[in-house]
């Protein structure tokens, strides 16, 4: 298998996985659950990142090289939000409160496959725009 042919298996996998995440937004505007239960309008706000991100990905998955900005921004953002989950899981133990890495974890590696498999610079892109 290719590098470029796994590449684009990731970025599908990864592309659908976060549009997925529109199941998850519905039910909580649906339901009014971040308001009712949570009392906390962060949540749909979260979830409806990773929607156009998820588009974003399935159309950089037809030719990854061109799309190599959106590939890194997207391996930088869950690598960041890694980080900061991975404090908040430490001071939730510090306060007590049981929180597992799990998430940390999963973030931290979609980062980093996509990182590893980021398509190399094309060449000649400043002379095909002139």
């Amino acid at each position: 298998m290719t590098r470029k042919r796994l590449t684009q298996i990731v970025l599908v996998i990864v592309g659908l996985v976060n549009l997925a995440m529109i199941y998850f937004l519905y039910m909580d505007l649906r339901h009014s659950s971040w308001l009712l239960e949570r009392k906390n309008e962060i949540n749909p706000m979260f979830l409806s990142f990773f929607i156009p991100v998820g588009v974003f990905l399935l159309v950089a998955a037809r030719r990854p090289s061109e799309h190599r900005s959106m590939i890194a921004l997207v391996a930088w953002w869950n690598i960041s939000h890694a980080v900061v989950m991975a404090i908040q899981t430490v001071e939730a133990w510090n306060h007590g409160v049981h929180r597992n890495f799990a998430d940390v974890i999963l973030f931290l590696v979609i980062g980093g496959v996509l990182l590893i498999l980021l398509p190399t610079k094309r060449e000649g892109g400043a002379q095909e725009v002139a």
